[in-house]
């Protein structure tokens, strides 16, 4: 019930996801004008390898992970936020009781990565008799904060390679049909123009979307990164003015 009061009385911190919403709606307005104009069409029609095909599924998914680490970051903003909000009020006495840590009012801290966090402090303070160093807590946090980001950047890089993989076989099946052109044979030269245009089209085709769905995972990523490093500092700013140093006072009384 406690809980239930502290979530009406906290309003929620999802900026992240708002942003991500805003930057995907944006990104949507613009695939259903390219879809309106039939150059979506044009393109998967144009690419014989399918490699744009290939680059937009995974796009697709990668959005769809990148939405979900960014509900996850901003759940836990809202999480710490709310935390700040109940240790900050004069001495916190925090106390842990099995897995979750309570407030001298016996309020539950809402769970989530910095009550473990918050926890864990606790705990090592109360094995080692004092304060103590949050460093390596603190990697371990950063770990558990950023790791999954980490799937952003290789695929960003899966995209461009993508892409560049694409231009090599367009360029490949563009001049292929040289080596064997007539110049005396109008049916042969006609049919190589046309294969040439071909390999023409995959090459820039796949390149385009590879550029393309590059840059959007690029930016998606960066505003997720950004929110996590904030909800990282925050975190930071929270245990060493509001836990750790109360953790000497605590231990004397």
């Amino acid at each position: 019930m406690s809980v239930q009061v502290l979530e009406r009385e906290f309003p929620n911190d999802h900026l992240p996801l708002l942003r991500w919403l805003m930057f995907t709606g944006v990104c949507v307005f613009g695939f259903v004008m390219l879809w309106y104009y039939g150059l979506f069409h044009l393109m998967l029609a144009s690419d014989k390898t399918y490699i744009s095909s290939i680059i937009l599924v995974l796009y697709a998914a990668t959005c769809i992970h990148c939405f979900v680490r960014t509900a996850a970051i901003s759940r836990e903003s809202d999480r710490a936020h709310r935390v700040l909000s109940l240790v900050s009020h004069g001495e916190p006495h925090l106390r842990v009781v099995g897995e979750d840590v309570l407030a001298p009012d016996g309020t539950k801290l809402p769970r989530g990565h910095i009550t473990s966090h918050i926890r864990n402090i606790i705990l090592k303070a109360g094995l080692q008799g004092g304060s103590i160093d949050q460093t390596l807590l603190l990697r371990g946090l950063a770990d558990a904060l950023r790791g999954p980001n980490q799937l952003g950047s290789f695929a960003s890089d899966s995209l461009m390679k993508l892409g560049l993989l694409g231009t090599i076989i367009g360029f490949i099946l563009m001049l292929a049909p040289i080596a064997g052109l007539d110049a005396a044979d109008h049916a042969s030269m006609k049919l190589s123009m046309g294969l040439m245009s071909d390999g023409m089209a995959v090459a820039m085709y796949t390149t385009l979307a590879g550029l393309i769905g590059s840059i959007l995972v690029q930016t998606q990523y960066y505003m997720l990164d950004e929110a996590t490093a904030k909800l990282f500092a925050l975190a930071t700013d929270l245990t060493e003015v509001f836990v750790v140093s109360a953790l000497p006072r605590a231990q004397d009384g």
